[in-house]
């Protein structure tokens, strides 16, 4: 059912995008780099909060940056990443395969300012074995995103 979604929304919204499904287990960032021949970098990680003000948020981050405290808090204030109960009840997605695209539930999408490292990442597409290739700046558009700054800095990698 959620990769059903991920193909219903780019069916809508972006016909020209293809789901890249293999048959191997692309459920972290080093499977997804090693199955897609990437940096681990160009994996477009899709991270669910919810904030002290009680509301839900994604964000996506390349797949090799980590959460800067004091950055995080700067852009939204105290936060705490959800369970993957909660993740999947919220996104419809397997944690995995938690993508911005066909979600269960409207959520706000922000893409951290890390991901413009590279011309081409590649979020997953609702399941475990699933990905998309897109540039950041068409990943923003595509999801109504907001670029922020919440992650420690990384040396780009091609």
């Amino acid at each position: 059912m959620s990769l059903q979604s991920v193909r219903d929304y780019l069916a809508c919204h972006a016909p020209d995008i293809a789901i890249i499904e293999l048959d191997t287990s692309t459920a972290t960032v080093a499977l997804a780099a090693e199955a897609h021949g990437v940096v681990p970098g160009r994996i477009a990680k899709t991270l669910a909060f919810r904030l002290a003000d009680d509301r839900n948020v994604l964000l996506v981050a390349r797949g090799d940056a980590r959460i800067d405290n004091k950055k995080f808090k700067a852009a939204f204030g105290k936060g705490r990443m959800l369970p993957a109960e909660d993740v999947q009840q919220l996104t419809g997605h397997p944690v995995g395969g938690v993508c911005p695209f066909g979600l269960a539930t409207a959520l706000p999408v922000y893409l951290d300012v890390s991901l413009r490292d590279f011309d081409e990442v590649l979020p997953a597409a609702g399941d475990v074995h699933t990905a998309v290739r897109i540039t950041p700046a068409r990943l923003a558009a595509l999801v109504g995103g907001q670029w922020v700054d919440c992650c420690q800095a990384q040396t780009a990698e091609a």
